[in-house]
């Protein structure tokens, strides 16, 4: 299934540029507007310790200076990048000089790649994408794109980093490459089986789903699947794969469960989902728990809203019905963040679901956008998310409950390690009261 990559774009590619009126404004108010918009928005009154009057002194004459909206921008970038969290980004409104023309990203070659020790490992690839015709497999070994060693990128990413950024850094560096107008063909080398070296020529295809647009932000295509698979003991499971927090999402995952409730235990794949809007979490565990519980805390710096589950107790049809009370997996990978985070770690907190796979991206902090004087938007986050128990997911990520290790050989042979992982412990488990599960 092919993941959201618009909305990971917007938070961490960061690399089209979206439509907005540019304004000719001197560049020094467009950088007062963000430092201020960020001083009296974040949640933290000491700003994540970081001296903010003090960032403004030594990086104002550098935007005041700037030329360019690219050098603006830059410094900008260095500001919200001072307070090391995550939510903080610019989306440009136009190129960065004159003579740089816009960007198309709006389509790739549908397979998702991770890294995997020091190489781009292909994890899934879209059943109906331009890697699928071309014949490009799981268990594959990013080599080049477009002539480019991913060697020769991958070395200019930070390797001081945690893993969980490097992979996030990591991801990023090939997507920027990977992504480019709908119809174009980008020529791709791959290790295959054996590492037998294979270059092909893939066409990159738009993305397919329901559009979905919020404010200023660019449009999202929400797609949902859902089917039934046996577990090693032949009973039968269900698994819901969904790409992004959008409220499409809700109809056809209520009408997933309507069809799975008869179902030995449910697997919710959110690996490579990388969030949307938090509040949709507290609707969709409410197909999980028969009573309002409180899954975590989003404390802004004048209040909080409590994130509790709304228990689904009538059908699509309006017929009365219980919350599935069977045993629930979610699986998630180092590409999985936000909305997708606060959800899988807020349901492992109550105990509620046990989490499948690698540790989630750590970026879990809600956030607004505003649009600054020359046109551009600016992502910042305004909100911190703790779960019930009290883990802070940012800086952290949601650990699972059961790590599962990415596996060449495994993908090579068609198997799927997290999700056999997660059907394997369905077999084990009992439904518990009040719509809980026993671990």
């Amino acid at each position: 299934m092919r993941r959201c990559r618009r909305l990971a774009s917007v938070v961490l590619v960061v690399s089209a540029v979206w439509p907005a009126i540019a304004r000719a404004q001197p560049p020094a108010d467009t950088f007062d507007a963000a430092w201020k918009i960020v001083r009296d928005t974040h949640f933290d009154p000491k700003m994540n310790g970081v001296d903010w009057d003090a960032v403004r002194t030594e990086l104002r004459p550098r935007a005041a200076a700037a030329a360019t909206s690219g050098e603006l921008r830059a410094v900008i970038r260095e500001m919200l990048g001072r307070l090391g969290q995550s939510h903080f980004a610019l989306l440009p409104s136009s190129a960065d000089s004159p003579r740089e023309a816009p960007v198309d990203g709006g389509a790739d070659p549908g397979f998702e790649v991770r890294l995997s020790g020091r190489d781009l490992l292909v994890t899934s690839v879209e059943p109906t994408g331009g890697a699928a015709a071309a014949g490009v497999k799981p268990g594959w070994v990013l080599r080049t794109i477009d002539g480019t060693a991913m060697s020769t990128v991958l070395a200019a990413v930070d390797q001081a980093l945690p893993p969980r950024l490097l992979n996030v850094e990591a991801w990023r560096a090939a997507e920027n490459r990977l992504r480019g107008p709908s119809g174009s063909v980008v020529r791709l080398g791959f290790d295959a089986a054996g590492d037998q070296p294979v270059v092909l020529s893939v066409t990159r295809q738009a993305e397919t789903g329901e559009p979905a647009t919020i404010g200023n932000l660019p449009t999202f295509h929400v797609r949902l699947e859902s089917e039934r698979r046996p577990t090693p003991a032949g009973r039968p499971a269900g698994i819901i794969r969904f790409n992004v927090w959008m409220p499409a999402v809700d109809a056809r995952f209520q009408q997933a469960i309507d069809e799975l409730r008869d179902a030995a235990g449910i697997v919710l794949d959110l690996r490579g989902n990388p969030g949307g809007l938090a509040a949709m979490l507290m609707g969709i565990s409410g197909h999980f728990l028969e009573e309002r519980k409180p899954l975590g805390v989003m404390k802004t710096r004048d209040a909080q809203l409590n994130f509790a589950a709304n228990p689904r107790l009538v059908n699509a049809r309006g017929e009365r019905v219980k919350p599935f009370a069977g045993p629930v997996a979610i699986l998630v990978d180092a590409m999985s963040g936000s909305a997708t985070e606060c959800f899988a770690g807020g349901m492992q907190s109550i105990g509620r679901a046990r989490v499948f796979g690698q540790t989630s991206m750590g970026q879990a902090l809600p956030a607004l956008f505003d649009r600054l004087p020359n046109g551009d938007l600016m992502i910042h986050a305004y909100g911190d998310f703790v779960t019930a128990d009290g883990t802070r997911l940012e800086g952290r990520g949601v650990v699972p409950d059961q790590p599962v290790p990415l596996d060449r050989q495994a993908l090579l042979a068609g198997h799927d390690p997290t999700l056999e992982a997660a059907l394997a412990w369905i077999d084990q488990g009992k439904p518990g009261p009040g719509g809980t599960a026993l671990r």
